[in-house]
């Protein structure tokens, strides 16, 4: 193997959140293998004015295992400059960036245009999002401008994957799933979890986990377990994340649907210290996302071994063999309550868990860097 000098951009400590997570771990696994890795993050990602959460910042932590450098202002094109000549300089075999969004493509497309003009350093893209969520009337053009500054794409759905080529064909592609999140901490005894998060040790609990956003279908989830109520006395409904819209309409259905007693609101940001905790308490994992590319709770899931339901949509049903490893069901509140009816009638805990040891095998962080240095 040849040692690769190489360069992470995009979101990293003191940032928070999934993508911060996810390139922290990347950089990591390079280390472990033997290159020379780094990232370079942002000194500002958003202006207050645009991001829906309380504060950007993380209160993990500085890593003392990886080198971030905070570096990149989203909004300023001297900045990208700047920093695009800086990292020209470095002369990296290897830039990856992590695109999630058009609203980063200008910054990006033009630090990546300055990078590659040294002759050497090849860009690629991990991409989450070709075409966003919540789409603007900008969306294709930033994106392009983007694109067109890349040598090769990883994309982490088939539905990603095939936008690729809405923008960019004849360059290299590959579909490599999410890895695992493996980085929260052990799995804990489900008693001992529900302990720690104050819960009823004798109660069921689904979890929802993660920020809330129209798209992630919380109001779909709760107009489902609805239907469980009388059937399930005890099961109760962890939503575990931070409101990134108005809460108001989601608490109004909560109340509406006389769910007071049986929803647990845990919506303050959850730190890294306790993710694991949470997943530890769940019976089951739900995603009743409307629209979906790929998701990170998945491969927490998978990491904790804990059983899924997910909707139809994006990329959420290649990863979750139905009735192997949880279920797929469509965005219908008698199928959804259905699925989860099943899983506690036929007692299908078990059975799931035990089968999420094969399936997770296939999400490695190593099978994942091996791909973008194919690329």
């Amino acid at each position: 193997m040849t040692k690769k000098k190489i360069l992470i951009i995009g979101p990293a400590w003191p940032l928070r959140g999934g993508l911060a997570t996810y390139n922290e771990r990347l950089c990591r696994e390079f280390n472990a293998q033997g290159h020379e890795c780094e990232i370079a993050s942002f000194s500002l990602q958003y202006p207050k004015v645009l991001f829906p959460g309380k504060t950007q910042m993380s209160d993990d932590p500085k890593p003392t295992d990886i080198t971030i450098h905070s570096i990149i202002n989203s909004i300023n094109p001297l900045n990208w400059f700047l920093v695009g000549n800086k990292l020209k300089n470095k002369e990296y075999d290897l830039v990856i960036f992590r695109y999630w969004m058009s609203f980063m493509a200008p910054a990006f497309g033009t630090i990546a245009r300055l990078i590659k003009a040294n002759g050497k350093t090849k860009v690629i893209t991990i991409a989450d999002n070709i075409i966003p969520h919540e789409q603007q009337f900008f969306d294709n053009a930033f994106t392009q401008y983007f694109i067109d500054a890349c040598d090769g794409f990883l994309a982490m759905s088939r539905e990603v994957y095939a936008h690729v080529d809405l923008f960019a064909t004849g360059k290299p592609k590959k579909y490599v799933p999410h890895p695992m999140y493996d980085m929260f901490g052990p799995l804990l005894d489900k008693q001992e979890a529900k302990r720690k998060l104050g819960l009823n040790e004798a109660d069921d609990y689904l979890l929802f986990f993660g920020f809330i956003r129209k798209y992630k279908g919380l109001s779909l989830l709760l107009d489902s377990f609805v239907l469980l109520k009388h059937s399930h006395p005890n099961l109760k409904l962890i939503v575990a994340g931070e409101f990134y819209e108005n809460s108001e309409p989601y608490l109004q259905q909560i109340k509406n649907l006389g769910l007071e007693n049986s929803v647990i609101l845990r919506t303050d940001f959850i730190p890294n210290n306790e993710v694991g905790v949470y997943f530890s308490a769940a019976d089951l994992i739900v995603q009743t996302y409307l629209t979906a590319t790929q998701s990170g709770v998945t491969q927490i899931a998978y990491y904790y071994s804990k059983p899924m339901l997910v909707t139809n949509v994006g990329g959420l049903a290649e990863l979750v063999p139905h009735e192997v490893v949880g279920y797929v069901v469509d965005k219908n509140t008698t199928e959804i309550a259905a699925a989860i009816n099943d899983f506690y009638i036929a007692n299908r805990e078990q059975e799931f868990t035990a089968n999420m040891e094969v399936e997770k095998q296939k999400f490695t962080w190593k099978y994942l860097t091996e791909q973008l240095l194919d690329i």
